[in-house]
């Protein structure tokens, strides 16, 4: 589905799901989430919202759900984590460089960050895979 064809929030989710957005930090089409950004109609008022913690804010209002769809998809692309994959977090180089390695063997773009755990004497590195690349690294998930 080309984006300029996207108008509802059906169809963004398909659009998502196509392009291998992870659906954990967006609820587009009434998908739950714990933490992100979503689109809610209230009373035939679109609205675009952030929710951390159980705590909703209404960030943006929309009449018709055509705008607040279109708002939402310039957002996603616009968000450089909306389509990173996470795969696993790991304390250990040696692992996280065999797991880097062989993205790179297969062709797979990656990010990574690291981030204090345990304090800040406990430091792991956390790996994402971009965009449809998760459908050739789906071995190298982390079941933690």
């Amino acid at each position: 589905m080309k984006e300029t064809e996207i108008k509802t929030e059906l169809e963004l989710e398909q659009w998502m799901k196509e392009n291998c957005y992870p659906m954990n930090g967006y609820s587009i089409n009434g998908n739950f989430i714990y933490e992100g950004f979503g689109i809610e109609n209230n009373g035939g008022l679109y609205q675009w919202y952030y929710t951390e913690r159980g705590d909703k804010r209404t960030l943006e209002y929309f009449a018709t759900e055509k705008d607040a769809v279109k708002y939402a998809l310039r957002v996603i692309k616009t968000d450089e984590h909306a389509n990173r994959n996470y795969i696993g977090m790991y304390k250990s180089d040696q692992e996280v460089e065999q797991i880097l390695s062989e993205l790179k063997n297969r062709g797979i773009e990656y990010w990574t960050d690291k981030i204090p755990y345990g304090g800040i004497n406990d430091w792991r590195i956390r790996i994402f895979v971009i965009g449809c690349g998760i459908n050739n690294a789906q071995d190298l998930i982390r079941k933690e």
